[in-house]
């Protein structure tokens, strides 16, 4: 009796195991917990910032999203946020077993809030509704195999180019966000304010995560992050140095860590309130069409460029670039965006900072298993989210800039075929503020350069057709000039 006592514990680590295969892919348990709370805490700010993008904006009748006419309702879009983040990220672990975490996507977030719901006559409910309706076009892509297909006509090194322009992107958001490279007069950036406390918090994080990675401590990047929030909190209640406005642009970015309390009870009135076809009725119908494909065309590539990026940095990928299950996290990602359209968030997408989870050492779905139910408590522990400022978080983002970058050496660049169309891929990420805009562009120039070159049968069909849409992406605003949009 005391043998299968003990053996029960064993077991049921061991169906964990191999439901995730964690030691098939040379992982630990803790080490995917602990990757899957980096990753948490690395996106946690979108639970803050999501409001504050899409709360503030009132739509094209004078209407808040959840506040009416008398102003946002910031505390319910959190709520709704960090719920459908948790749901789909833990789906994203069970059922395709990758380490990818998902919420709101910047950027798809501002089109929505700027550029739909801020239309004459649009509601939020309507604008929701096309986000519904472009996570369902995705899906159907999907699930006829031609976003898996374009995915694996792009050439390997071009996907490796992908992945380390992220890289470069994703450590010029910690840098930024942390206040420590700032937008320059007469240059793209600029050092910001380096004698201020916030970067101060920031620098302290990023010398610890290096220090404790080079002395191959587990857990670097998360004791980092935890040591930097204690320190902001610290200074925070000492010195009051309270969040950055145009009043106080020393403050923390976003928001400053006080502590307000432990639990607060979530409203998640927002879930449903959609229109799917609202949109239709109010504003002409090729706007919408344009609206519709600007949202897939930026969802569609963000997705496949984070795929390769946290695939690459896991060591999951094949020989040709491709992770494992890729038709499971697609699908996952194309429901991800209909349910934040039917969440009213916005479209949620698979978010880069997972390679932050990745650096930690997570290789599979139990991280974003680990990412969701943070998520979800968040509904409940928001006060203790808001603790984590930029400036703590952002340090991990840097670092996993540096991990990606090492990628760079897979690229030929003796080949100018392939070392151009990489180049513009790569550069472009980080210029643009835009992972589909890299990638745009990266196809675009391998297009063109096989076509000038008389090598027009080296070019993968679907690359046509990709390269294509993205002239047409491109173009949108002299073609919706042309039309009177």
């Amino acid at each position: 009796m005391a043998n299968q006592t003990i053996a029960r514990p064993t077991t049921e680590l061991s169906a964990i195991d191999r439901f995730f295969k964690i030691t098939e892919r040379g992982s630990t348990i803790g080490t995917e917990i602990r990757g899957g709370l980096v990753t948490f805490f690395a996106m946690s700010y979108i639970v803050v910032l999501n409001p504050l993008i899409i709360g503030t904006v009132p739509d094209g009748t004078g209407q808040f999203l959840g506040g009416g006419t008398e102003g946002p309702n910031l505390g319910m879009i959190a709520a709704a946020t960090a719920l459908v983040a948790g749901l789909v990220t833990i789906a994203m672990g069970v059922f395709a077993n990758f380490p990818i975490a998902l919420a709101t996507g910047l950027g798809l977030n501002a089109v929505v809030a700027y550029s739909i719901a801020s239309l004459e006559g649009v509601t939020w409910a309507d604008a929701m509704g096309l986000v519904v309706i472009e996570g369902l076009i995705i899906l159907a892509l999907v699930l006829t195999g031609f976003r898996e297909a374009v995915f694996k006509a792009v050439p390997v090194e071009l996907k490796t180019a992908i992945s380390v322009g992220i890289g470069l992107f994703i450590a010029l958001i910690g840098f930024v966000n942390a206040g420590f490279v700032s937008p320059g007069v007469g240059t793209v950036v600029t050092l910001g304010n380096l004698g201020t406390w916030p970067v101060l918090v920031f620098v302290v994080g990023l010398v610890l995560t290096i220090v404790l990675f080079v002395r191959k401590v587990r857990g670097a990047m998360l004791i980092a992050i935890v040591t930097a929030t204690a320190l902001a909190v610290v200074i925070e209640n000492t010195l009051h140095v309270g969040a950055k406005t145009e009043d106080n642009p020393n403050g923390f970015n976003l928001n400053a860590p006080a502590f307000d309390g432990v639990v607060t009870v979530p409203d998640f009135g927002l879930l449903g309130q959609f229109s799917l076809l609202g949109s239709f009725e109010n504003i002409a119908t090729v706007t919408v069409i344009l609206l519709v494909f600007s949202l897939l065309l930026a969802d569609f590539f963000d997705t496949m460029g984070t795929m390769v990026a946290v695939g690459g940095e896991a060591g999951l990928l094949d020989e040709k670039g491709n992770p494992p299950r890729t038709r499971q996290i697609l699908v996952v990602d194309s429901l991800a965006a209909v349910a934040g359209g039917a969440g009213s968030v916005s479209s949620n997408t698979a978010y880069v900072e997972s390679t932050s989870g990745v650096g930690e050492g997570a290789r599979t779905g139990l991280a974003s298993v680990v990412t969701g139910v943070a998520f979800l408590l968040a509904t409940f522990l928001s006060p203790i989210v808001a603790l984590v400022p930029y400036e703590a978080a952002a340090p991990a983002l840097v670092f996993v800039g540096y991990l990606m970058m090492a990628q760079v050496a897979a690229i030929s660049w003796k080949n100018v075929e392939i070392a151009i169309p990489a180049f513009l891929t790569i550069v472009i990420m980080p210029f643009t503020y835009s992972i589909a805009d890299g990638i745009g562009a990266g196809f675009i120039a391998f297009v063109l350069i096989k076509l000038a070159l008389g090598k027009v049968r080296q070019v993968h069909p679907l690359m046509w057709v990709a390269s294509a849409l993205f002239l047409v992406y491109f173009t949108l605003e002299p073609i919706q000039a042309a039309l009177g949009i």
